[in-house]
């Protein structure tokens, strides 16, 4: 949120969420006097608070979120930041600053107390910049994307430096190196199109490229590529006193059933080209490298993209693709059309279903027209 209090730069006009239980508002809004009155150094959220809009603004949100209330309560510096400047430098500022303390780090308690502590400050200032109407529906998602970037990178980069000053990883122990290393996340679904809302989970692929991985003698590759994402889910979604910062889903790999949580980009390759389906085709629409050795991972991406975009579909594919929105309204009967209890999400015309239209028309003529090879 731009500041509006005297000599400050104007900022964009705020809304005013309701108020719905004055009592707790109020209560609330005394623990912040308290904090205020406590710290010198708060002083200026005093003065931000005494703006009609910045107040009306933080009673809304405290009478509509718990969440973001424990946050302004226990860190009421975090509130005097995110009021202060522009949440677009707020959050930029908050990514660099949290990118260059992961990299003084040594252990992984401490990474996992940084991460947190940067989705939750994050989380705030684009709570109160969506709410405040000062970010529109599509760039708070893209905001909320850019977070999960920033805490991806930095986790993979402590673990890549890590694994070079014990020496597992023949690479130098500077920062950066992660993005020579040949491991590869991928975004997929949401994140991959930068879409994610502030309950999402992240969708991932992990690769490596044996060529550029390189491991002191004897270490095995694929081994040490399983290990490390084990290390970096442990980093995004184990609930410690923070919380966690995104919850990891990797099912979305090739053949998930049968397969490690990290492949080989020949691996992946191999697999796309002998045996990938139609859903891993439109799955793939939305896949965008998001950490680690991100030009390797684009050059996969630019790889299997003749196994997404075909040029022409046979009647086998076609088949496939009526299958696949035959599968979706079988599943737990919502292919029924009702009012009461209908599912908007899987429920037949529901957000699903449109999203299933709007990929299955992105296959059928993407090949020929690049326009339509949007992950948006």
């Amino acid at each position: 949120m731009q500041s509006q209090v005297q000599g400050a730069p104007a900022g964009p006009v705020i809304a005013r969420p309701r108020v719905h239980d004055a009592e707790a508002v109020e209560r609330a809004m005394a623990d912040l006097a308290a904090h205020i009155a406590a710290d010198p150094a708060l002083v200026p959220l005093g003065a931000r608070l005494a703006t009609e809009p910045m107040h009306a603004l933080v009673e809304g949100t405290i009478s509509g979120s718990p969440f973001l209330t424990g946050l302004m309560l226990r860190h009421p510096e975090w509130l005097l930041g995110a009021l202060s400047s522009a949440p677009t430098d707020r959050l930029r500022h908050l990514a660099d600053e949290t990118s260059s303390a992961i990299a003084q780090m040594t252990t992984v308690n401490d990474v996992m107390t940084a991460l947190r502590a940067y989705k939750s400050e994050a989380a705030l200032v684009i709570a109160l910049a969506d709410l405040g109407g000062t970010l529109e529906v599509m760039e708070t998602a893209e905001a909320i994307s850019d977070v999960a970037d920033v805490a991806l990178g930095a986790a993979v980069e402590f673990l890549i430096r890590r694994g070079a000053r014990n020496g597992e990883v023949l690479l130098p122990d500077v920062p950066g190196v992660s993005a020579k290393s040949g491991y590869i996340v991928l975004g997929m679904g949401k994140y991959g199109a930068r879409e994610l809302n502030y309950s999402s989970d992240i969708d991932l692929i992990v690769l490596f490229d044996r060529e550029r991985l390189v491991l002191r003698e004897g270490l095995e590759p694929q081994a040490y590529a399983v290990r490390l994402t084990r290390d970096l889910v442990r980093l995004m979604q184990e609930r410690t006193a923070a919380g966690y910062v995104f919850r990891t889903d990797l099912r979305l790999r090739p053949d998930p059933g049968a397969t490690q949580i990290a492949l080989s980009t020949t691996a992946g390759f191999h697999y796309y080209e002998s045996f990938g389906q139609n859903w891993e085709r439109a799955a793939l629409i939305k896949a965008r490298a998001v950490a680690g050795d991100v030009e390797a991972g684009r050059s996969f991406l630019a790889e299997i993209a003749p196994f997404v975009w075909r040029k022409y579909l046979d009647y086998a594919a076609i088949a496939d693709i009526h299958a696949m929105k035959r599968q979706i309204h079988a599943f737990k009967g919502f292919g029924a059309i009702g009012v009461a209890g209908h599912n908007i999400k899987l429920g037949r015309g529901g957000i699903r279903e449109i999203e299933f239209f709007a990929q299955t028309q992105q296959l059928i003529a993407g090949g020929r027209q690049r326009d339509l090879r949007s992950p948006r």
